[in-house]
């Protein structure tokens, strides 16, 4: 038998892999809200996270490329898919002077948990009230879409990702990451 929390987080999951199969091609607006503009300065957030300081700036990480990717719940199966893909290829992320960030509504003590159980080496922010979210174009209602962000060492928004499978994201983003850069030389 299910408890209300597993059943919840099923129910969830199985929504937003119904959404992610539907075909929504990249636009100015995405399902979550208007999506900021590519090559604009990104928007700028604090949130707070369960590592180091304790808070997250995008100031903080001026001099480095940033996923920025938001999902919609920590322990859900596609989150957890994504999140053990970056994982997977941090090495890769750390060579390319890059920092990965994940943001969802859950809170610390939640992503924390998350971190342990899968040993996650990445900070995880939480934005509980879904401002940053909306900022980004990322926000439904009470949850995260599945976006992802790249934003360049001066802050400005270089691509986004707004049709994700979570099983080959990270090597699309990595892909990605890597022209932008050859570019940007």
């Amino acid at each position: 038998m299910l408890s209300r929390r597993n059943f919840l987080n099923l129910l969830i999951a199985a929504s937003f892999t119904l959404l992610s199969w539907l075909n929504f091609a990249p636009s100015a607006k995405a399902l979550g809200g208007k999506l900021p503009p590519i090559n604009q300065p990104s928007p700028d957030f604090t949130l707070p996270t369960n590592t180091g300081d304790g808070k997250i700036s995008l100031k903080d990480l001026s001099g480095k490329w940033v996923v920025l990717y938001f999902y919609p719940k920590d322990f859900t199966s596609g989150c957890t898919i994504e999140a053990r893909r970056f994982q997977q290829d941090l090495p890769k992320y750390i060579e390319k002077n890059s920092a990965i960030i994940g943001v969802s509504a859950d809170d610390i003590d939640s992503h924390a948990e998350f971190c342990d159980s899968e040993g996650l080496k990445f900070p995880l922010l939480a934005d509980t009230d879904g401002a940053v979210s909306k900022a980004y174009g990322s926000w439904l209602g009470y949850l995260s879409m599945r976006h992802t962000f790249i934003i360049d060492p001066k802050g400005i928004l270089r691509d986004n990702f707004v049709k994700v499978n979570p099983n080959i994201h990270s090597q699309e983003v990595l892909a990605r990451l890597e022209q932008l850069q050859k570019a940007a030389s």
